[in-house]
């Protein structure tokens, strides 16, 4: 029986070197292993991801007290309390991105005198922040080769109709910097009239030219809707209905329409104010909602910075780095906005236009911002996609008292001094919205 158990030299020779080899290959796997990690940072922290849910919420604090943050949470919400208490405030959201995941959200006030709480999942007017997503859009249909942005935008907006036929020389990338070549808010006031915008769009051609197609800056609502037919030329199917499918669905922004329906269908939403919250709400404006492109985007504050974070790049499975750099790069100089924003002239160095999206040199870096502004309704937007942090805020009624907030939120992210942007201790005049209602009285100025 022995005999069966013997082994050859060879087998004797194959166990030898088995002995030898094995712990230095296994040895020289784990250093390969430890190398591809630091060399590739696998093992690292987890990337930032989309949204945060109902769980992650009750807990946010958490998240505020992670390693490395610049944001003084505690304090932002004192700032905001005390801002609160203002007579021109009713109600107001905000959210806030560090790292690239939602840290901060929370709801203000109330939507109306007597009202519901603002939460989280409050619904308001987003108002020309809408015109982010009227770009994106675009440029995601011309990232699938649909469409190019450096085609006539007359040979998808049948409607628009410009002076000298400049249709045919503008480029849908014109159209999204507001570059036609028309004065500042043509037919604005037409539309608040009650005008149909198709309508307003072909009579733009017997207005005056101001500069030829893509040669100057000059904002536009009426006009910029012509993004509205172009989506709808290239996808067959409505405004509303191409953005829910190509944008809001796969974010996860479950509570965005476009419509003002949309707003009034909500569980929770706020009702516009012109004065403050010892004001009676007045009627949800219809104007610019017929021009969905330019203003008719409501949704939650949660949903607002879900959308932020798609801004700086957290899900290129719907918004790819190549879209983000065609509506994030700039397209028009902007010196008149440094004018608007003189309260801030010691942060803001220099102004820009991309594709619906403002670009601004904030004390040496580059962020990406929007403001907006409807009857009853305001809206701000600023972020660093580089940085990946920024804030978010909607409220219902017409102060500007709380643009202030983007600025004390990114001189944290920045380790810059403090100041008083939200005016809490010495009122200043304020930089003024980016209205969609652009000659009414209450909208503000460009």
């Amino acid at each position: 029986m022995a005999g069966l158990f013997s082994v050859g030299p060879e087998i004797a020779s194959m166990i030898k070197y088995i002995r030898v080899y094995l712990p230095v290959a296994a040895l020289l796997l784990i250093v390969l292993w430890v190398a591809a990690h630091v060399s590739f940072g696998w093992g690292a922290a987890d990337p930032p991801r989309m949204g945060i849910s109902n769980e992650e919420l009750a807990t946010i604090e958490e998240r505020q007290r992670a390693p490395g943050s610049d944001i003084d949470y505690p304090r932002i919400d004192n700032r905001l309390q005390s801002l609160m208490r203002q007579g021109s405030m009713v109600g107001l959201a905000v959210g806030i991105v560090e790292d690239g995941e939602i840290r901060f959200l929370k709801g203000y006030g109330v939507t109306t005198a007597g009202g519901d709480d603002v939460g989280t999942d409050t619904v308001f007017r987003w108002a020309s922040l809408s015109k982010g997503v009227a770009a994106d859009t675009v440029a995601l249909l011309a990232g699938q080769g649909r469409l190019s942005l450096y085609e006539p935008v007359g040979k998808y907006a049948a409607s628009l109709r410009l002076p000298g036929g400049n249709e045919q020389k503008a480029t849908v990338a014109d159209l999204l910097s507001h570059r036609l070549g028309l004065f500042s808010h043509a037919n604005d006031s037409k539309l608040e009239d009650g005008f149909d915008p198709k309508f307003l769009r072909r009579t733009l051609a017997s207005l005056h030219a101001i500069c030829s197609p893509g040669q100057c800056h000059a904002y536009q609502n009426v006009a910029y809707d012509a993004a509205s037919e172009i989506v709808e030329k290239v996808t067959g199917k409505s405004y509303d209905e191409a953005v829910r499918e190509q944008v809001f669905l796969p974010l996860g922004m479950n509570s965005a329409s476009t419509t003002r329906r949309g707003l009034m269908a909500a569980r929770s939403w706020a009702r516009p104010h012109v004065g403050g919250r010892t004001s009676k709400p007045v009627e949800v404006a219809e104007a610019y909602y017929r021009v969905p492109a330019a203003g008719g985007v409501n949704s939650s504050i949660k949903d607002l910075a879900i959308w932020m974070q798609a801004q700086m790049g957290i899900e290129p499975g719907v918004l790819s780095r190549e879209v983000l750099a065609a509506v994030q790069s700039p397209r028009a100089a902007t010196p008149a906005e440094l004018g608007r924003m003189r309260k801030f002239r010691e942060r803001i160095r220099a102004a820009s236009y991309g594709l619906g999206w403002r670009i601004y040199d904030y004390a040496g870096h580059r962020v990406i911002a929007h403001r907006g502004g409807v009857r009853g309704y305001r809206s701000l937007i600023m972020f660093d996609p580089a940085k990946k942090g920024g804030v978010v805020a909607l409220w219902n009624s017409s102060t500007n008292q709380p643009a202030g907030l983007e600025f004390e939120v990114m001189d944290m992210l920045y380790r810059l001094p403090p100041r008083d942007w939200l005016a809490l201790e010495t009122p200043q005049p304020g930089a003024e919205p980016e209205p969609a209602e652009g000659n009414t009285a209450d909208a503000g100025s460009r």
